[in-house]
């Protein structure tokens, strides 16, 4: 079976052309053996680059690497467009992906013959509680403590497809992501878990992320956590609607725009290699 690996800022994804070749009978259990970085090819998790059945140039399905499947990936998403143009797929600078919040439009930098960048609409954030979803009180949650391992964290909650709990930090430190990261994602304040965010504000135009991301643990980078953030940024004050994030894996370009309340992220999208699962 074969299989492509691509990577956005370091948040790697393994991907599978379901133009050519059958679904997965069990793309969980495959997710879950292919992500493994011992045993596997290793990765962040899956992607399924498939037709779409709403119209869309492709549609894209996502799976943690515990075999858990995520409504949306920002980065893995840009890769998609990324595979779609230049294995021939829909060769156009403009592309439409379904996704698990819809369809989602993007824009390539297509240099002799390749995409360089993509620009991504992530669309408009969700902003109520219950949707995002999460118990904690606000619409939005805005600063809500949250009370972890008994430290009271002030977090900010939103949705960009997926949930997400954006905590703004002095320093994000090893004790906080990998300590306390895995205790908010499956803290009973998020109905369906949700990836975390810890954020180092550097100027009103520029952060620093770092990310424990559900079903996935700490990853180089989050896409849609970063337009997350980009969000909560305004929300609280701290930020401008035009920033610079610096995630582990490499930067991205976000903006809440005003015009049309969507938000738009554009990043890098890297082709690693190519090979043959043994299935």
């Amino acid at each position: 079976m074969r299989f492509t690996k691509m990577q956005g800022c370091g948040n790697d994804y393994v991907y599978l052309n379901c133009f050519e070749l059958p679904l997965p009978k069990d793309p969980a259990e495959l997710a879950r053996r292919m992500s493994d970085r011992h045993f596997g090819i290793g990765s962040d998790g899956l992607i399924l680059i498939c037709p779409s059945d709403n119209g869309a140039d492709a549609r894209m399905r996502m799976f943690n690497a515990d075999g858990s499947e995520s409504e949306m990936c920002g980065n893995g998403l840009r890769c998609v467009a990324k595979y779609v143009h230049d294995h021939g797929i829909r060769k156009a600078d403009k592309l439409r992906i379904q996704t698990g919040r819809g369809i989602l439009a993007v824009d390539l930098e297509v240099k002799a013959g390749k995409v360089e960048r993509v620009t991504v609409n992530m669309g408009k954030p969700i902003l109520d509680g219950a949707t995002i979803p999460t118990k904690l009180e606000g619409n939005p949650p805005v600063e809500v403590p949250l009370l972890v391992n008994g430290l009271t964290l002030h977090v900010t909650a939103v949705s960009m497809g997926n949930p997400h709990c954006i905590n703004f930090v002095e320093k994000a430190t090893d004790e906080l992501v990998l300590g306390l990261g895995p205790k908010i994602e499956n803290s009973e304040m998020f109905p369906a878990r949700t990836n975390v965010e810890f954020i180092e504000v550097i100027s009103p135009t520029e952060v620093r992320q770092r990310t424990w991301e559900r079903g996935s643990g700490e990853t180089l980078a989050c896409g849609t956590g970063a337009s997350a953030v980009c969000v909560a940024g305004v929300l609280t004050g701290r930020t401008k609607r035009k920033i610079i994030n610096h995630l582990l894996g490499g930067d991205l370009e976000l903006e809440w725009r005003e015009s049309d309340g969507c938000v738009y992220k554009t990043g890098p999208a890297v082709e690693v290699f190519s090979g043959d699962w043994p299935e």
